[in-house]
């Protein structure tokens, strides 16, 4: 997390920044919603797919897709006065993993973006997550013509932990978008309230 000082008519008061982490598999939809919501051009760092990468990444499930993150996207949208989300995108590939350890310093919590027509791309996401006690939603991206399944199944079919907020939306919309953010800041910000008076308990 990260405060930056705003100066108003009013005198100086305190605007907060959240850093929040956008992970999943590849070609899930990361990039369309950091773009979707942020406020701001987002930064994107995409290349043309190339021949020796499809030796090595999976495209076959996402075979329209043309361009890979290989840094990260970023992008900032502004939820109420004084609060302010900054958005890292993560690559989906594995190769891009040693990337995810520098991204997630500090980071409020996670955004998992599934297509459940491949769960098991998730996982990686999920496991990370968990292991290093970040606070993440899962947000289910409703691709057209995929069928649709509850929160309930898809909690139970990634095996998440009780609690686990499970949304569906849709990356394109930044309104959809916008309220993944809001469940993911809100439940965070249990989480870490939860953990701080353990703490002190």
């Amino acid at each position: 997390m990260a405060s930056e000082s705003a100066h108003g008519a009013g005198g100086e008061s305190t605007a907060l920044a959240l850093k929040i982490l956008v992970a999943g598999g590849f070609g899930v939809g990361k990039t369309t919603l950091v773009g979707a919501v942020s406020e701001i051009r987002p930064l994107r760092t995409e290349e043309q797919l190339s021949q020796a990468g499809a030796e090595v990444d999976d495209i076959g499930a996402v075979g329209h897709k043309t361009t890979t993150t290989v840094a990260m996207d970023f992008g900032r949208i502004t939820i109420r006065s004084g609060l302010s989300l900054y958005l890292f995108g993560t690559p989906g590939q594995d190769r891009f993993w040693f990337l995810w350890d520098e991204l997630s310093q500090g980071a409020l919590g996670a955004v998992v973006l599934a297509d459940t027509r491949r769960l098991v791309d998730c996982f990686p996401a999920v496991d990370y997550f968990e292991h290093r006690r970040i606070p993440f939603v899962v947000a289910v991206n409703c691709f057209a013509g995929s069928r649709t399944y509850g929160a309930h199944e898809v909690s139970r079919a990634l095996d998440l932990e009780r609690g686990t907020p499970v949304v569906l939306c849709d990356a394109r919309d930044r309104d959809s978008g916008k309220e993944v953010l809001v469940r993911l800041v809100e439940y965070a910000g249990r989480m870490h309230t939860a953990r701080l008076l353990d703490s002190v308990g």
